[in-house]
């Protein structure tokens, strides 16, 4: 398989972002933009897109912010939490409308899906599945290169669910060493978790040693594995 066409360097994106217009969904082409710093993003009927922001949204790991109301949820074991259990229903339910916010998560395509469900067979692309009484309540989803890893998105049923997912992620990304968490755009939800925009310069300075760390040994998908009660 030949290796894709190189990216244009970050510094060339415009002042919303945007990047490069083309090119396909392929693992080895998705793979490589997270490696230089660059995301895809664009709606139904539009050519894929790719983005580069400056700032750069990121949470580290070892500083997300629990508050009081989270704190309580936790401690009333409610939620058991799976790592890789159900990554196809955490992305379908990512991609579904959300009435709450006025999103209609399209921009999460099914030509997004099965590429992302790729590179989950393939080990990179990852799924926190948040169950309450038996029933998937929330989660989400992104993908690891080394020691880092690019949040895609997330989605809950209402009850601090996906909150629950970020921190248990949070948590063993930290045991893990990861640098960071990137979220990509300015989010007032994950602020309020402690996620904080820092300048493109610096998040591409953090990314090039982060890739090149060994990747840590996720949960394989398969039944029961990864389950731990929160």
């Amino acid at each position: 398989m030949s290796e894709p066409a190189p990216f244009p360097p970050v510094t060339r994106a415009s002042r919303e972002g945007l990047l490069a217009v083309g090119g396909d969904l392929g693992s080895a082409r998705l793979l490589a933009a997270y490696r230089s710093g660059i995301f895809p993003w664009f709606g139904p009927g539009e050519p894929v897109m790719w983005w580069a922001p400056d700032p750069r949204m990121v949470l580290f790991p070892d500083r997300v912010h629990i508050s009081r109301s989270l704190h309580k949820l936790l401690r009333k074991k409610l939620l058991r939490v799976t790592v890789n259990r159900d990554f196809h229903s955490v992305i379908a339910a990512c991609a579904a409308p959300r009435r709450k916010h006025g999103d209609g998560g399209t921009w999460i395509t099914p030509a997004m899906q099965r590429a992302y469900r790729r590179l989950h067979r393939q080990g990179f692309a990852h799924s926190v599945e948040v169950w309450r009484g038996g029933v998937l309540a929330g989660g989400l989803y992104g993908v690891a290169i080394g020691r880092a890893f690019f949040g895609e998105s997330m989605f809950s049923s209402g009850g601090g669910e996906s909150k629950v997912a970020l921190v248990h992620l949070a948590r063993q990304l930290a045991a893990w060493d990861f640098d960071f968490i990137d979220c990509q755009l300015p989010s007032a939800h994950l602020a309020s978790m402690g996620a904080r925009e820092i300048a493109r310069e610096e998040f591409m300075r953090r990314l090039a040693l982060a890739v090149r760390l060994p990747a840590a040994v996720w949960p394989k998908p398969s039944p029961g594995e990864s389950s731990a009660e929160v």
